[in-house]
């Protein structure tokens, strides 16, 4: 058998694992690839060879699958969804920073992308660490962020009238009967690594609890502009084979648009996390 290894993919962002076939992985194989994805929250695997039926394996193997609201399902996979681009759309899934599930009052735990059909060129991810965006705040902003809550829907993009429903996207996405909100606290303890992470992203997260809408574009705007940083953030390029597990609680991505006229389908599994946790204060907090 094979050594894993584990490599970290740029200074803050992510990391390889290789020497592993998702497929036929081993008790201890999948031990440490548990613990690569607490310490890491973004772990990359290339030259894989996954069939719907061994996606859906390893996915339960690391927790249970969430069935996508607005998704298309794959034929006959009813827990995993499709994330599809066709040649002649101008629109794509996920095209600016956002977080997997965090409209939910249980937000996702994790998400597991497998490359099914990608263009020559484009429809890199990109993704960014939020623990170590939140480590660099000033203790004084740490310290203000640990008393908010912020709101998170997804109205405004899956509900009627939404952006969704004006694009070319409209007729492959539906469950706008569904959409909801949630509140969850601006800075959560990661149930298993125990750092704080930042929580909030731009496409979900629609204002600070309690505060004006002027006011929460402020904070916001200045949070999401600090993560967007070249330091915590990194681009993975796509390939055939290629597979990207990564933790929702810790961590924005969003797939570039760079490719029109070329197809790119890739097929998601999202696993279920459990209630967010709010930062403590005191000696947790980076700096004392």
């Amino acid at each position: 058998m094979s050594r894993i290894k584990v490599i970290p993919f740029s200074q803050n962002c992510g990391a390889t694992v290789s020497g592993v076939q998702l497929s036929t992985l081993s008790e201890q194989q999948l031990h440490a690839v548990r613990n690569a994805f607490v310490q890491y929250g973004l772990l990359f695997f290339r030259d894989q060879s996954l069939s719907p039926e061994e996606h859906i394996q390893f996915a339960e193997r690391c927790g249970s699958i969430v069935m996508n609201k607005f998704f298309r399902p794959v034929d006959g996979y009813p827990g995993i969804a499709e994330v599809r681009k066709e040649k002649n759309q101008k629109t794509n899934i996920g095209g600016g920073w956002h977080t997997d599930h965090s409209y939910d009052e249980v937000p996702a735990k994790g998400s597991i992308l497998v490359a099914r059909d990608l263009p020559v060129v484009g429809g890199d991810t990109h993704f960014a660490n939020l623990c170590a965006a939140f480590d660099d705040l000033s203790l004084g902003l740490q310290k203000t962020l640990l008393s908010l809550r912020a709101v998170h829907s997804n109205r405004h993009l899956y509900g009627e009238g939404g952006y969704y429903s004006t694009t070319d996207l409209a007729d492959q996405l539906s469950g706008s009967d569904s959409v909801g909100d949630a509140v969850h606290p601006m800075v959560i303890v990661h149930p298993e690594s125990g750092r704080n992470a930042l929580y909030v992203n731009p496409g979900h997260t629609i204002a600070i609890e309690g505060w004006s809408v002027d006011e929460s574009k402020a904070l916001l705007d200045y949070l999401y502009a600090h993560v967007a940083q070249e330091k915590y953030i990194c681009k993975f390029d796509w390939q055939p084979g290629s597979v990207v597990y990564w933790d929702n609680r810790c961590t924005w991505h969003f797939a570039q648009n760079d490719y029109h006229g070329h197809a790119r389908l890739m097929h998601r599994i999202t696993l279920a996390g459990s209630r967010l946790s709010a930062a403590g204060h005191g000696d947790s907090l980076s700096g004392i």
